[in-house]
């Protein structure tokens, strides 16, 4: 049974940890630690190469980590052809699928298929790409990932331009009258997600400043948890 990513709530802040950023040498342990820290979903970043000039990881180890991780797979397909990698990532145990505008399939395709495979509906846009370009597909999106850094590689600074984007994609997201998270990946930290929670982003992607963090997995997530005072929704 696919975990629905609906059932999240949408009027906290919520922690979408990346394994990008986790020991691939102990993958296993850092999942079942981060979960153990209070880790709301698990972000995983697939990269093909050719979309963003990186390789990260491939279905076997969704397989793998399905078969000892119970949280929500907030699986982001960096790929050229999520058309072809979706019904793929869905049967290796993605619960949630996020995919970009800006890739070569046709989106409305792509969300079909989406849905086809009886995951939920995510859409991600570059920095440079306006918000203007979800419109069209807001009506079956269950979730809007702005990029924060350009995609392709952890550990990146936070871009703060990015925060009238997200205001304007909150306001899109009211209007709709439709509930939708607003996620944010890119140099997110506890100083960070003051910043993206303030302009209405609601779940946040991060990578290092949780898995590296030098008090500890569950202090960072605890420290943007404690942005939801601030959330602006």
């Amino acid at each position: 049974m696919k975990y629905d990513i609906r059932s999240i709530a949408y009027d906290k802040v919520t922690v979408a940890p990346s394994i990008l950023a986790a020991d691939f040498g102990t993958l296993d342990a850092d999942v079942a630690k981060v979960t153990a820290a209070g880790a709301d979903l698990l972000h995983l970043d697939v990269m093909d190469g050719h979309f963003v000039p990186n390789l990260t990881m491939g279905p076997p180890l969704l397989s793998s980590l399905r078969k000892a991780c119970t949280l929500c797979f907030d699986t982001h397909l960096m790929v050229s052809h999520p058309l072809f990698y979706t019904p793929v990532f869905a049967k290796s145990g993605a619960d949630h699928i996020t995919f970009h505008v800006e890739s070569d399939d046709d989106p409305a395709e792509v969300i079909a298929a989406i849905k086809a495979a009886n995951c939920t509906v995510g859409m991600s846009i570059k920095p440079k790409t306006p918000a203007s370009a979800l419109l069209p597909y807001l009506k079956d999106l269950d979730l809007i990932l702005v990029m924060s850094v350009e995609p392709g590689f952890g550990g990146q600074s936070f871009m703060a331009d990015q925060m009238p984007k997200v205001a304007e994609i909150r306001q899109m997201i009211r209007e709709s009258g439709r509930q939708i998270h607003l996620e944010i990946d890119g140099g997110i930290d506890r100083k960070t997600v003051y910043e993206a929670v303030r302009a209405g982003a609601n779940m946040m992607v991060a990578g290092t400043s949780v898995f590296r963090a030098a008090d500890g997995m569950a202090a960072a997530i605890d420290g943007l948890h404690a942005a939801t005072a601030e959330l602006a929704i």
